[in-house]
């Protein structure tokens, strides 16, 4: 099946404005080169919709809107104890029925668990009421660590920020990691996150970290990603001991040195597959591994397939 186009985000009563915001500013404009989508904002009655921050959002849309999406999402709202009306229920089961795709991101996982198409599947949402879904829906296999979980044409997420995680995901697997890269640093955000809930953000450092000297180390490391790369070289390049550099890498990302290369590497290997017809052995060296079956190793527990089988997903490459 050919990527999603048109993508109709379900607006219900006291949705949450962070998650409009969130959806909007992935799937809305980002200039030349990136795909255009056909965004819209739909919900029950269309009009002006309460939010849970009193300011009224105006909806134009109804709900045949939601049914006819390639990508279909459930907001979270402020009321999600209470399930949508039938109508909304039957548009989501509808449009699972007809081949879109179905995401939801925190508590709105709720309205998906509600419609009957999370029973017998791996489910996430807020971790405060992952015990909640699970009490609500025991058919449900709730996961309540996970940033997303993808079950195919359904697809749930955390709460808060982990909305984009979830849609920076979706266009990873259907567009490609250069795709998400590209759309990521346009609202400067790392374009994957390893981890759970409780988790570390594995990316370049964040455009306002103010220790110079560190951003130029990393600059360097990733100009220089087909060398090993250890920890000491780091630190000595920065002229710090190995303990101070791990503590300001850790203040300035969130995350070890480690698992930064580690990402860093992945994702460029990613990219290199994609864009690239060059053999798996020249990519695995490029991005710093020894060889192959090191690259294949990371891909396959990090990514969970392998950079052939990748590659295929994204070209026609044998």
């Amino acid at each position: 099946m050919p990527p999603f186009v048109t993508v109709a985000a379900y607006v219900p009563p006291g949705v949450g404005l962070l998650a409009v915001g969130i959806v909007a500013e992935v799937f809305g404009p980002h200039g030349e080169g990136l795909p255009g989508f056909d965004f819209v904002l739909c919900t029950d009655r269309p009009g002006p919709v309460p939010t849970d921050l009193g300011v009224p959002l105006m909806v134009a849309h109804g709900l045949d809107r939601l049914a006819a999406a390639d990508l279909v999402i459930a907001l979270p709202w402020a009321g999600f104890r209470t399930p949508p009306g039938p109508a909304v229920l039957d548009a989501f089961s509808a449009a699972h029925e007809s081949g879109s795709l179905v995401a939801a991101h925190c508590v709105g996982t709720f309205a998906l668990a509600a419609a009957g198409l999370l029973d017998g599947r791996r489910a996430t949402t807020h971790w405060r009421f992952a015990e909640l879904l699970a009490h609500r829906h025991p058919d449900v296999v709730v996961d309540p660590d996970a940033l997303y979980i993808d079950e195919g044409r359904i697809t749930t997420g955390a709460g808060a920020a982990a909305g984009f995680d979830l849609c920076l995901h979706l266009l990873r697997r259907e567009y490609g990691a250069a795709m998400a890269n590209t759309v990521a640093r346009d609202m400067v955000l790392p374009s994957h996150r390893d981890g759970g809930q409780a988790q570390y953000l594995t990316s370049p450092v964040p455009e306002d970290c103010q220790d110079e000297r560190l951003v130029e180390v990393l600059a360097w490391a990733r100009e220089h990603l087909h060398e090993p790369l250890p920890v000491a070289e780091l630190a000595r390049r920065a002229v710090m001991s190995k303990r101070s550099f791990a503590r300001r890498f850790a203040a300035a990302t969130g995350t070890t040195p480690h698992a930064w290369l580690r990402s860093l590497r992945l994702s460029s290997a990613e990219e290199l597959l994609e864009t690239t017809d060059l053999p798996i052995e020249e990519i695995a060296h490029r991005v710093g591994y020894g060889s192959a079956a090191v690259l294949r190793e990371q891909f396959v527990r990090r990514r969970g397939v392998p950079p052939r089988s990748y590659r295929r997903s994204f070209t026609n490459a044998p």
